[in-house]
């Protein structure tokens, strides 16, 4: 706005925080029309470039949902404060596409107050994100990845109805524990890591582990027509 030329557009020279006192008078109206105009934007984009190749018939679009903080300094900033990280600022929920073959992409974005929850608003994103996939990159399997603060029926149900695929990581609740007891000693197979990992309690490296599989129905305390069935890895 500082810019010589726009002397043609604006009687008189705005100081910087004029945006954000702007941006501060949004409702959430508006940044949902926002929301559609990157969205469609997005799109169109996809129509020039191609952002996601095909993966192939047996690969996927990967969509991850997961929320960052972005630090801020002074007491009186508007909506940050300690979140999990312990760290004073505001958080953003991000969805990102990617495939093994190209550069990752922000398919939607939300910046909330800095002690949000992780997964607040997390089933408008994805419902969001894989709406914008549609057009940007369409016809493929579509997997969504969450981490154990998104483990729940909402996100999760989100992510079945706009036809994708769902990897989580569960928590350790008695269901689970439940399910892990009843897996038999002979269904575990050991593996190697491609790297080993340091194990700072016993002080050495370990490059191998157990993993065995078992089927799993996760909110098994919802409605029967609520519960989602699959498989748990361990």
């Amino acid at each position: 706005l500082r810019h010589g030329g726009m002397k043609r557009l604006f009687s008189s020279c705005y100081a910087p925080s004029t945006l954000g006192s702007f941006l501060r008078a949004f409702t959430f109206g508006h940044v949902r029309q926002l929301d559609a105009v990157a969205s469609r934007f997005l799109g169109n984009l996809a129509k020039q470039a191609p952002l996601l190749r095909g993966p192939g018939a047996e690969g996927f679009v990967f969509v991850d949902i997961d929320d960052t903080i972005i630090e801020v300094h002074g007491y009186q900033k508007q909506g940050s404060g300690y979140g999990y990280s312990g760290v004073r600022g505001l958080n953003a929920l991000l969805a990102i596409a990617s495939t093994k073959d190209t550069a990752p992409v922000i398919l939607a974005q939300r910046l909330r107050k800095g002690a949000a929850n992780s997964a607040r608003g997390a089933t408008r994103l994805v419902a969001d994100s894989l709406a914008t996939l549609g057009r940007v990159h369409a016809g493929s399997p579509v997997l969504c990845r969450f981490d154990s603060a998104y483990y729940g029926h909402a996100p999760v149900s989100a992510a079945l109805a706009g036809g994708a695929e769902v990897s989580v990581t569960v928590r350790m609740n008695p269901a689970v524990k439940r399910a892990i007891a009843g897996i038999e000693e002979t269904q575990w197979r050991t593996i190697d890591y491609t790297d080993a990992v340091f194990d700072e309690t016993t002080d050495t490296w370990i490059s191998k582990a157990e993993v065995a599989e078992t089927p799993f129905t996760a909110f098994s305390s919802r409605k029967k027509n609520e519960h989602v069935c699959g498989r748990m890895v361990l």
